[in-house]
């Protein structure tokens, strides 16, 4: 029987989990989001005497509010964060509270990219980004070792050829 036919689709989680510099990556994004925001009020302090109290106090609220979203945060995402790619679809799964499932079949993938940033470069990781006519937007796989991800848009690339495109 065709599937969609009266047979039940399960979904499980997507079984790979993303390179562990991931951690890494994502807290010196926190790190470098907590110091633009505090450097100056730190600095705007140090010079306005007047002011000093009440610019330095939210300086330190957001430093320790920063220090911790940069311990906690990346260790939880590293532990929510799933992807899986068969031959049938790219599956990636995100989020604690709000999870949100992506699933895009290799007979709907328009384009596979590969983006490193200057941050990823140094952790050696990229992102994949499959596109797809979904009015959600791309399906992106962060945090994958680079050579894992040119490898994965060599795969999908590969899929998505020999999958005949759906004609509905």
């Amino acid at each position: 029987m065709p599937q969609g036919e009266g047979e039940t689709v399960r979904l499980r989680p997507p079984r790979n989990t993303l390179n562990e510099r991931a951690v890494g990556w994502w807290r010196l994004q926190w790190l470098l989001l907590t110091a633009l925001h505090v450097v100056p009020l730190a600095v705007l302090g140090a010079l306005i005497a007047p002011a000093r109290f009440w610019l330095l106090l939210p300086a330190a609220v957001l430093a320790v509010a920063g220090a911790a979203a940069t311990v906690l945060f990346p260790l939880w995402w590293f532990r929510t964060h799933r992807w899986e790619i068969t031959d049938d679809a790219v599956y990636v799964r995100t989020g604690f509270f709000w999870q949100e499932w992506r699933i895009a079949p290799m007979s709907r993938i328009q384009t596979v990219d590969t983006v490193r940033g200057p941050l990823e470069q140094l952790f050696r990781l990229a992102t994949v980004t499959v596109t797809t006519a979904s009015a959600k937007g791309a399906v992106r796989i962060q945090g994958l070792d680079h050579e894992l991800a040119a490898d994965l848009a060599g795969q999908l690339t590969r899929i998505t050829r020999d999958t005949p495109g759906d004609a509905t």
